[in-house]
């Protein structure tokens, strides 16, 4: 009997061991990337989305240089995310202070018009090109030609003021100028908002009241089947999940300064998809909307439609505005938009990014840009197929809603999935002796943007992919 309860006891101590030994390798590991990433491929703190490994070919979404960083993720409020979910699991400063440094690059590039371009770039006479905030607040107010459009698409000023409201918090509130574009930024997104509760894809002022008349999503009593080639930006927006992102932001506002003035702001961005929900026999949604709240053109390859694809992002937001609220009107659309979903399944189970308006039938582009139903000869840089597998997601977690109810969803909410062990074994061993996590890739060649060059790359998308996995493991053992 005492062998056994002393085999045991030098078993689980063992054991306990063996954890405590595996999360200080994943702590160090963590370490090793983020030092290198800090000291070798940050501008000014900030990141771009590929390096070739010898940093003479930098890219974002295009071709950049070596004083550009990119906003539009995985670009530098990714990877201050990264760092501050680091930082939360192992309470070390250096990432603290990595998240830092990210969002004083962010900071030093808000637009006077309170959000972000794509791009910032910290070349001294480069940057003279865009209109900022600080210049503003130092009391030059003309533009003069420079840029000042702020842009919500791609999840782009949104992640930036997600970044700078959660370092604002980390910091105690304490940093006066994090705090202030914080601030300014959240504002504009309540300045921007359409009497109807939507948000434009881009902008640089504020939308005159008298101008937007709430309406009611209808069909047309016609529409164009060429590209109209007109402006689209200020369009109710949805493409690229625009507004879904922008109420997540509000909501998470709402959550870290507990002012109502987000929550209300982020319920009016639901009321106004519940508007925007198609009637049939099409109850579903369009990527954008003009002032008619008729379906609408944005680009060349965007055709006033249904949408297979944002769709399934506003029934999310619908979902979690629910969550949040507890009020019911939120999950209202969702059963007709999930029939609608259902009937409108390829063959092969996926689904049409566009569908045409009233009759349902799968639109498609030919290489020229030619609007058709044959979906044989389509340009690849877009998804004009979709999956199919989120109707089954969505309706899970609908289905749940109805079935176990509001608090017990929340109650597991911040339940983060655990981490697999192989998987972190495969991204400790990954790492190389000088820190890097280095792939195989390619990039474009700024010699001729259209060619692509075969080469050794580090990618942020690996790169926060794999420090937060590591954060989490680590939190997981604790």
């Amino acid at each position: 009997m005492k062998k056994h309860l002393l085999f045991t006891i030098v078993t689980l101590l063992l054991g306990t061991n063996t954890h405590a030994n595996e999360s200080q390798t994943a702590i160090q590991t963590m370490v090793k990337a983020t030092h290198y990433f800090r000291t070798h491929v940050a501008t000014n703190g900030g990141y771009l989305w590929k390096y070739k490994t010898d940093f003479t070919i930098r890219e974002g979404e295009g071709t950049a240089s070596s004083t550009t960083i990119w906003v539009q993720p995985p670009g530098t409020p990714s990877v201050g995310m990264a760092f501050l979910e680091a930082y939360e699991a192992t309470s070390d400063t250096l990432f603290l202070n990595s998240a830092v440094d990210a969002a004083r690059a962010l900071e030093w590039g808000q637009l006077a018009s309170g959000g972000w371009d794509y791009r910032i770039n910290f070349d001294p006479e480069q940057s003279k090109r865009w209109h900022y905030r600080r210049d503003v607040e130092n009391g030059d107010t003309d533009t003069d030609n420079r840029r000042n459009r702020s842009t919500l698409d791609d999840n782009n000023t949104q992640s930036a003021l997600q970044l700078l409201m959660r370092v604002d918090k980390a910091l105690n509130y304490n940093d006066p100028k994090i705090h202030r574009a914080t601030t300014y930024g959240l504002s504009t997104l309540l300045k921007t908002q359409y009497p109807n509760g939507a948000w434009p894809q881009r902008f640089d002022d504020y939308p005159d009241p008298d101008k937007f008349p709430v309406k009611k999503a209808r069909y047309p009593d016609t529409w164009s089947r060429t590209f109209p080639d007109t402006r689209y930006y200020t369009h109710y927006t949805f493409n690229d999940n625009t507004n879904a992102d922008v109420i997540e932001t509000l909501l998470e506002a709402y959550e870290i300064y507990k002012e109502e003035k987000y929550l209300q702001a982020a319920k009016r961005g639901g009321d106004f998809m519940i508007l925007a929900q198609m009637p049939e026999p099409q109850p579903a949604w369009a990527q954008q909307y003009n002032l008619d709240m008729e379906p609408a053109w944005a680009r060349k390859f965007e055709p006033a439609s249904i949408t297979g694809g944002e769709t399934f992002g506003i029934m999310r937001s619908l979902l979690d505005l629910y969550l949040e609220t507890g009020e019911n009107r939120f999950l209202e659309p969702i059963p007709k938009a999930l029939a609608w979903a259902k009937r409108s399944r390829l063959s092969d189970g996926r689904l049409a990014r566009f569908y045409e308006l009233k009759t349902n039938t799968p639109l498609y582009f030919t290489k020229d840009y030619t609007l058709t139903y044959d979906d044989s000869d389509m340009p690849t840089h877009y998804a004009f197929k979709v999956s199919g597998n989120r109707i089954e997601g969505i309706e899970r977690t609908y289905n749940r809603i109805i079935n176990d109810g509001r608090e017990k969803i929340l109650s597991e909410r911040n339940r983060a999935p655990q981490p697999d062990p192989e998987q972190i074994q495969e991204i400790i061993q990954a790492l190389d002796e000088q820190g890097r996590w280095v792939e195989n890739d390619s990039l474009r060649n700024p010699e001729n943007r259209r060619e692509r060059i075969e080469t050794e790359i580090l990618s942020c998308r690996t790169f926060n992919r794999n420090l937060t996995l590591l954060a989490r493991y680590v939190k997981s053992q604790k």
